[in-house]
């Protein structure tokens, strides 16, 4: 049987009720055959060195990963450490989510180049579940289960969800997920005794690591279109370039905690602050599907009436003063889409926009 590997990174306080929680996923998945269980620390504040990322970027097959994060924040912190893979489907969501996805249409910056257009992808599935979804431990096992069992039919041909392989009847399929004999694919080995070799039992790595508390950008490659805005802004340095001039978090322990002033002023939400209060600086996954809403509103801050522009520009110079610098306000690093605007005439669709703004539609 193809094995899957499932990953569960635990929460960074001593909660009852999340460690709870996570314990009774374990628990659950213990004699599960195909399954590899691996518990780190909690996947954002891992070092690159320690043992518990080596662990992760060890696992070369198919991935799950549960941790108290969206689910495209997961994925995106995953990526900065190398580890990548297709975005594998789970039927797990929040309401709000599912809300989203059957309203969703496509935007009108689809046609944009993304920097995972030039990227390849390792053939292997990375499915990530947010474990603030629900508090019940057998909604996480159940589709653990679902995933593991798409993933042995997927050795074997069958076509299913993921759309490779021919396509089956669906009674043929519901009687390879639920088989009336034991000698099925996947099947527990019975245990023997005497002379013969005991079944091995399911065992649990368990990552013993004490990372402290990190805070740094995270960029979502399938958003970031490469314009380099973050750079320009951040005076810090936490942004660098690779060798093919893409951009990167270089330095992120350079970033000052609490700071999420280069995400405001990001024109493609592609920067994510995954311990950030606000679920759109967070990693929501709504916000990344749809540009349709006003950005400047949703990344600003409302309780005080400031734009994302106004909002970032403060809290930039508030951190340049914390480090004994000075305040450079509007002076330095501002979005450049406003300064790379032509000065050729206006059409008749400028015009009319012009117009509806003034008419504050």
């Amino acid at each position: 049987m193809k094995r899957i590997s499932v990953v569960l990174s635990q929460g960074q306080s001593q909660n009852p009720a999340k460690r709870q929680l996570e314990e009774d996923i374990v628990a659950g998945l213990l004699m599960e055959p195909g399954i590899d269980l691996v518990v780190v620390p909690h996947l954002y504040d891992l070092r690159a060195d320690g043992t518990g990322m080596l662990a992760l970027q060890g696992i070369g097959g198919n991935m799950i990963l549960l941790g108290w994060l969206f689910e495209r924040a997961i994925r995106w912190t995953l990526d900065r450490f190398g580890i990548r893979g297709q975005e594998g489907m789970t039927l797990l969501k929040s309401d709000d989510e599912d809300e989203d996805e059957e309203g969703e249409e496509p935007t009108a910056d689809d046609d944009k180049e993304r920097v995972i257009d030039s990227r390849p992808i390792p053939n292997r599935r990375i499915y990530c579940l947010d474990l603030r979804i629900s508090t019940k431990a057998q909604e996480y096992i159940d589709e653990i289960k679902r995933i593991a069992r798409e993933n042995s039919m997927q050795l074997l041909g069958i076509g299913d969800v993921l759309g490779s392989g021919p396509a089956l009847r669906p009674e043929t399929i519901e009687r390879f997920q639920q088989p009336t004999n034991d000698t099925f694919v996947g099947a527990p080995l019975p245990a023997t005794s005497g002379n013969g070799a005991e079944a091995a039992a399911p065992q649990v790595l368990r990552i013993d690591e004490s990372p402290e508390r990190r805070w740094y950008p995270v960029i979502d490659y399938s958003r970031c279109t490469n314009c380099m805005e973050c750079i320009d802004f951040c005076l810090f340095g936490v942004y660098g370039v690779d060798k093919v001039e893409t951009i990167l978090v270089e330095q992120p322990d350079n970033c000052r905690k609490g700071c999420p002033a280069c995400s405001r002023v990001c024109p493609e939400n592609a920067i994510i602050f995954p311990q950030h209060k606000t679920p759109e600086i967070a990693g929501a996954a709504a916000i990344a599907a749809s540009l349709k809403i006003d950005l400047s509103k949703l990344f600003g801050a409302p309780e005080t009436g400031e734009s994302a522009e106004q909002a970032a520009i403060r809290e930039r110079d508030e951190q340049l003063l914390l480090a004994g610098r000075q305040a450079v306000g509007a002076s330095v690093g501002l979005p450049k889409r406003q300064a790379a605007k032509t000065d050729e005439p206006k059409d008749e669709l400028d015009s009319l926009l012009d117009a509806l703004d003034d008419a504050n539609v």
